[in-house]
């Protein structure tokens, strides 16, 4: 199964890199374990699928400018290296 990953913001508006408000819808599948006293131990849980329902700027307070960031390495990684001068 793979791993679910979070993206990178950035608001256009405001330059924020850090801080966002942002809500998400998730499936998961967990293995629900109760002792003979009652008390609930959650183990081997799974996030099937998540979708992201919005993101908001922490610091200017709405979600109207916020952008994707690009991971450069993860960017050059699927692309051949440069030829020298072109």
């Amino acid at each position: 199964m793979a791993a679910v990953t979070s993206p990178r913001y950035r608001c256009a508006a405001c330059g924020n890199l850090t801080r966002f408000d942002v809500v998400t819808t998730s499936t998961v599948k967990a293995f629900h374990h109760y002792t003979v006293g009652g008390e609930l131990e959650v183990e081997d849980v799974h996030t099937l699928s998540q979708s992201i329902d919005s993101v908001t700027c922490r610091w200017c307070g709405h979600g109207r400018a916020v952008e994707v960031v690009e991971d450069p390495q993860e960017a050059t990684a699927d692309e051949p290296p440069a030829e020298p001068g072109g």
